[in-house]
């Protein structure tokens, strides 16, 4: 008897641990104290791509993240270096009373599914030419390459969220003619791009560009979640507002550009911009006046004062602009590229500004709505070098563990897991 006793008091302990292990939790904080805050944002992907559910802290300790535990989630964190901390139920019923107090600018929303994400990227990309691919490797979060036969071939409708490759949609391939014609990359960008719009029945690579870029707006419009960087953003408004207009001189396309097209230029087409000037010069490295490089250029803004602020959002009213600003820092360290910036003066009132840099005027990052879908903008080239140049190496995010720049980026890629009711509070 009393060995039987025994069985019974181990069996009751090992049912007693057990229910407290499945009532435990795993609190990603996602504050200063975070040793790789990437890492933090491919450990909650990956648990959602194991079929957990996973509840996005925002504004709380930096935007944490907290979901079920289970002993495969803690060693995954483990291996991939990012701190943690095992909580009980009592813990993280506390913490949600708090987030759920009217008085505090924080919310709790739940991500229950980890998207398909796409990057937009040619066969010839170059290793400095994309900080979103970088960051998704860092962070481990898979994705699928795809580019112009892909989009016209209808293959988007099968993701969740595109990302636009540092891109030149209006056919000038990024109006390098004059300082990079000669080199053996652009002249192999050129034979690429020309022979595809030729496979597609185009006559020209613009024309190419511009039916690739309406295919994206059509997954925007369907309820895809659209992110682009650098030329890609004011590139692909710029060559739907010159839908049926020739914008490209004769060294990109064989002939001369309408010499009408400014007035012919149609702003209702663009998602973000209205009444810019394009730049007629194709020697020149600039697009439109969209940009606000020159600023930046012409006042010698050195890289310790270039910097940009992200807004305040309420965060139970607001969800969708809190999701895409959370971060442990709320200045921004600047950074350049062939589009910089934003002036605000060409971009449409209906579009939310997410952080800006007030001295010149001008928006770093920016969101709006198309259709079913949502876009969203964020200038410069790589949020770790200032100022990087072609033929440079690609940055090592090893080094950059902790950086706020890039956590936007990861925002962007989370945000199309959340609940859809709990967006539309």
């Amino acid at each position: 008897m009393i060995k039987g006793f025994k069985h019974i008091g181990v069996l009751m302990m090992f049912l007693l641990f057990a229910g407290n292990a499945s009532a435990l939790r795993i609190l990603i904080g996602m504050n200063e104290g975070q040793k790789d805050h990437l890492k933090s944002y491919g450990v909650a992907y990956w648990v959602l791509s194991k079929g957990g559910e996973v509840d996005w802290l925002l504004n709380y300790e930096g935007g944490s993240f907290m979901f079920d535990f289970d002993v495969t989630y803690e060693n995954e964190c483990k291996i991939r270096g990012v701190s943690y901390e095992v909580i009980t139920e009592g813990k993280s019923n506390s913490i949600q009373a708090e987030i759920s107090n009217p008085e505090v600018n924080m919310e709790s929303v739940k991500l229950l599914k980890a998207p398909k994400i796409a990057v937009y990227s040619p066969t010839n990309k170059q290793p400095w030419d994309d900080a979103v691919t970088m960051v998704l490797e860092y962070a481990e979060i898979p994705y699928d390459k795809l580019f112009d036969d892909e989009v016209l071939e209808d293959k988007l409708v099968t993701y969740d969220w595109l990302h636009l490759h540092h891109e030149d949609f209006t056919g000038q391939y990024g109006k390098f003619w004059r300082t990079q014609g000669s080199t053996t990359w652009y002249q192999e960008e050129v034979r690429e791009n020309e022979a595809c719009a030729s496979k597609h029945g185009f006559s020209k690579v613009s024309h190419l560009k511009l039916a690739v870029a309406k295919k994206i707006r059509d997954f925007c419009l369907g309820g895809g979640f659209l992110f682009a960087m650098c030329s890609a953003t004011d590139t692909y408004d710029i060559a739907l507002a010159a839908d049926g207009v020739d914008i490209c001189e004769s060294m990109y396309d064989g002939d001369g550009m309408d010499p009408d097209a400014q007035e012919k230029l149609n702003f209702d087409n663009c998602f973000a911009f209205k009444n810019f000037i394009i730049e007629t010069d194709p020697s020149e490295y600039e697009h439109a006046s969209i940009d606000n490089s020159q600023y930046h250029e012409m006042n010698n803004v050195q890289e310790s004062d270039d910097y940009f602020t992200l807004f305040d959002f309420s965060a139970k009213w607001d969800v969708v602009p809190t999701m895409l600003c959370q971060n442990h820092e709320q200045t921004i360290k600047g950074f350049m590229g062939q589009t910089t910036a934003f002036k605000k003066e060409y971009i449409k009132s209906e579009v939310l500004i997410l952080g800006d840099y007030k001295p010149a005027n001008e928006a770093r990052y920016i969101h709006g709505t198309m259709g079913k879908g949502t876009w969203t903008f964020y200038a410069g080239h790589d949020p770790e070098d200032y100022k990087h140049y072609l033929n440079e190496p690609p940055t090592n995010l090893a080094l950059y563990p902790n950086s706020p720049g890039f956590r936007l980026i990861l925002n962007n890629i989370l945000f199309p897991s959340a609940k859809k009711k709990k967006l539309k509070t």
